[in-house]
């Protein structure tokens, strides 16, 4: 099995913590294993939590989990002045104006208060789309009517067949928010596309979105997405059993470098709390321990 480009896709809007570094490694592990190239793609279209300090961190953490990087940005100012998402705005536009013409858009004005008064779980359940709210109203998303989608089919690393509806908490999916930026989904899915990604690694947490953009992509009427291959991992749980979050405490991978942890330690507490048995002190054996047979 081959593979040509993976990619490593933080967010600019806290310290990583623990749990990237551990889908990180992740990876890398899989690109060694299949000779793909690593991307780095910054996403930073969530300009309201964007901080160049958040992006340095990323840089940081990089150099110190030693992921190679084969194709992105190699500092700050390069991502800034060639490699942030701000720079591709055209065919962010371009696949909007395009999905805009299947019929398949409607305008939204619910904001996230309003959407978790209506539902416990905080799933948009369509109630805009017998509004007919114009598309070009100010202050309104756009969303995708799902309501009468197929079944997506697509292959889970390393070769198993997973299908199915797009699931409840990703119905009526946004691909452009209420101030005009590109959603996650498009944006995500239309760099995908640009570079080349073949193996996409990401959490099992975003599985719901890996439905939302396969579809988005049968919108757009691009093919290639479909024969992507994607490993959704297990997440990493601090010792409360909670989900990790980006921040500056005692799980940030900032703070630990900062107490004096070596690779190696990182190892051992990426060990710990995904409860292996045996001790994991490099990159091998991490591989070993987690990489699909």
């Amino acid at each position: 099995m081959k593979f040509n480009l993976t990619r490593i896709a933080p967010t600019p809007s806290g310290y990583l913590h623990l749990g990237n570094a551990f889908s990180f490694l992740l990876t890398k592990a899989l690109a060694e294993r299949h000779g793909a190239q690593i991307l780095l793609r910054i996403d930073d279209l969530d300009r309201e939590r964007y901080r160049p300090e958040y992006v340095k961190d990323i840089f940081d953490t990089l150099d110190f989990l030693e992921i190679p990087i084969h194709m992105g940005p190699k500092n700050l100012q390069e991502f800034e002045s060639e490699w942030s998402q701000i720079h591709r705005m055209d065919i962010y536009a371009e696949a909007l104006e395009k999905i805009r013409t299947s019929g398949k858009v409607f305008a939204c004005d619910f904001s996230r208060k309003k959407i978790q008064q209506m539902s416990p779980q905080g799933y948009y359940l369509g109630q805009c789309l017998d509004r007919r709210i114009p598309l070009d109203r100010k202050e309104t998303a756009w969303r995708i009517d799902t309501l009468d989608s197929d079944f997506i089919e697509f292959k889970e690393y390393p070769d198993r067949k997973i299908s199915g509806l797009i699931p409840e908490d990703a119905a009526f999916y946004m691909i452009r928010k209420k101030d005009g930026i590109p959603s996650y989904h498009l944006s995500s899915l239309v760099d995908d596309l640009h570079f080349g990604v073949d193996l996409v690694v990401r959490g099992k947490d975003l599985l719901s979105s890996t439905f939302a953009q396969l579809d988005l992509a049968r919108l757009l009427g691009d093919s290639s997405f479909s024969t992507t291959t994607f490993h959704h991992h297990d997440l990493l749980n601090g010792p409360d059993k909670k989900k990790l979050s980006k921040s500056a405490d005692s799980t940030s991978l900032q703070f630990l470098r900062k107490e004096g942890k070596t690779l190696q330690d990182i190892f051992l507490l990426l060990g710990q709390w995904a409860g292996k048995k045996e001790p994991i002190h490099s990159f091998e054996e991490f591989s070993s321990a987690f990489l699909p047979q």
